[in-house]
């Protein structure tokens, strides 16, 4: 290889950002090497890459995507709604990243519509400070907490009692010197319940083993560079080194006597749970449920549903849509390696608690002073007024008086999510009540014509229950992918009509698919027609 074609991480931050004509940071070059998408070059303690390999990589991967997904989804592709020069972190910035949730829609498009700067294709202000927005499918609130952001009081309503309550754990404040007495008197007692038994060492042995395994077998960033390059067929050679590893972690399964799943569960929690996972998980509700400060508890409860979430018995793939619990180690394709399950959520639960507490944090300073209420209701029948009443008199008169300015909410798309069953492990552990049956356009229904139907129906009545509380001239926003042509009609069904489309690509739409995906946010105002 030619030495001018090599140059540090540094350098090539440089020399790809004028490459591509715009912004790439020396974490983005080292995440490559990390990932095997170019190879390290290692001289004298030093690294380096390739020129030449750089150049190729982007100019294969990023050649004019936009033009390519133009030619696929339609020249009315609106490219400055796809928000690409936003990275992850600020796509998930503070309270949005406090619980994982399907189907949510980024920031960034909400503000887009709710603040008050027009452009080529928003031409008119629709919000502005002190307005009320309605998301009447709340969902984990992004609507509401992008308007408490711009000034905006908000009102949101799903019939899932724990969408609700993930809405809420963001908006609240919070007494900051309690939460960290809580957090701190409940990872001690998670301490000392796991002094009591073997399992951290069990779990020290076997990270031992799998980092010596891992590291003769699976070297980083090498297997990495020779899956991506062909080098290596993963799927043999990864079946052949989990079953070389599997009789060392049997050995040490008996030797400490780790008990695994409950035969013959029951419930989600019995079949997606380990052991020892649900010894603790138990201890600290146990410990929650004994706090007093209701928000306190609440919150603390929200850091534990996330945390069982991420120790739940399968594949690190396998998380966002789970297929069968594995007790087993087994070989990451995600990372390149043998893996394990969860025996102890310490990690995660210490992980959770510094997190959410940063996040809740920074949104504190970003917020303005409004009002927000979340409402566990059916959006079809709920009486917005008397709900808010009972908590908050005082937004109960405003919304009387002045009225809702508009909605900007995304409704399920068809068949495509069960809202109920992707927290499921919450359901169980807190004893919500499951309405299943009062979700608009779920999975279990699928994709026919009468789930079509039925979906009409369903948006219609909650745009027409909503409208008692609108403005005259109010702005109704629908974000949705609408494959089959159902917003037409649910807009004329809600004396409705649409006078907007913007189209957006949706980029990074989830870990497996890359494919180009569009949705509408589709802009309906009073059908003065049809009054």
């Amino acid at each position: 290889m030619n030495a001018n074609d090599q140059i540090t991480i540094k350098e090539a931050s440089s020399w790809a950002s004028e490459l591509m004509g715009k912004k790439i940071t020396a974490s983005n070059i080292s995440y490559l090497i990390q990932y095997g998408r170019i190879k390290k070059i290692s001289e004298n303690g030093s690294t380096y890459v390739s020129k030449e390999e750089l150049s190729r990589y982007y100019k294969s991967t990023y050649k004019s995507r936009k033009d390519e997904w133009k030619q696929i989804l339609g020249d009315d592709l609106n490219w400055s709604l796809s928000f690409e020069q936003y990275k992850e972190s600020q796509t998930t910035k503070h309270v949005h990243r406090l619980h994982p949730y399907k189907g949510k829609f980024i920031p960034q498009l909400v503000e887009y519509f709710l603040d008050t700067h027009t452009d080529n294709f928003k031409k008119e202000v629709y919000f502005r400070p002190g307005d009320i927005v309605l998301d009447p499918f709340v969902g984990s609130g992004t609507t509401l907490v992008q308007a408490a952001e711009l000034g905006l009081h908000s009102i949101g309503v799903d019939v899932s009692a724990f969408n609700v309550m993930i809405a809420a754990c963001k908006l609240q404040r919070y007494d900051y010197a309690e939460l960290q007495k809580q957090i701190k008197h409940i990872t001690s007692v998670l301490e000392e319940h796991l002094q009591s038994t073997n399992a951290l060492e069990f779990e020290q042995r076997l990270l031992q083993e799998l980092y010596d395994f891992n590291s003769k077998y699976f070297p980083s960033p090498d297997y990495k560079y020779w899956l991506k390059n062909k080098e290596i067929d993963d799927k043999q050679y990864g079946a052949e080194k989990e079953k070389m590893f599997l009789p060392i972690y049997e050995d040490l399964l008996h030797k400490y006597q780790i008990k695994l799943l409950t035969e013959n569960p029951k419930s989600f929690l019995d079949k997606w749970f380990i052991h020892p996972i649900r010894e603790e998980m138990e201890l600290v509700f146990e410990q929650i449920r004994k706090i007093e400060d209701v928000n306190t508890k609440r919150l603390l409860a929200l850091i534990l549903s996330r945390t069982i979430r991420s120790c739940r018995a399968t594949t690190h793939a396998d998380l966002a849509t789970l297929i069968e619990p594995l007790t087993t180690t087994y070989y990451c394709r995600k990372h390149g390696k043998i893996c394990k399950p969860l025996f102890s959520m310490l990690k995660w639960w210490n992980t959770y608690t510094k997190d959410t507490i940063k996040r809740l944090q920074q949104f504190e300073k970003l917020r303005k002073n409004t009002f927000q209420a979340c409402i566990a209701d059916d959006s079809r029948t709920v009486d917005l007024i008397a709900k808010i009443r009972e908590f908050n008199p005082a937004f109960a008169e405003m919304v009387q008086t002045q009225k809702i300015k508009g909605i900007f909410t995304s409704p399920p798309y068809v068949g495509l999510i069960d809202y109920h069953e992707q927290h499921a492990y919450a359901y169980d552990l807190f004893g919500f009540e499951r309405k299943d049956e009062l979700e608009v356009g779920p999975l279990y229904k699928g994709q026919g014509l009468e789930a079509q139907e039925s979906y009409v129906q369903g948006v219609s009545e909650v745009l027409i229950n909503s409208k008692k509380y609108l403005q005259e001239d109010y702005d109704v926003f629908l974000v949705s992918n609408d494959k089959y042509n159902l917003y037409p009609e649910i807009a004329k069904k809600a004396g409705m009509k649409i006078v907007n489309r913007f189209k957006r690509p949706v980029l990074n739409r989830t870990e497996k698919d890359k494919n180009a995906y569009s949705e509408i946010i589709f802009h309906l105002k009073e059908d003065g027609e049809n009054k």
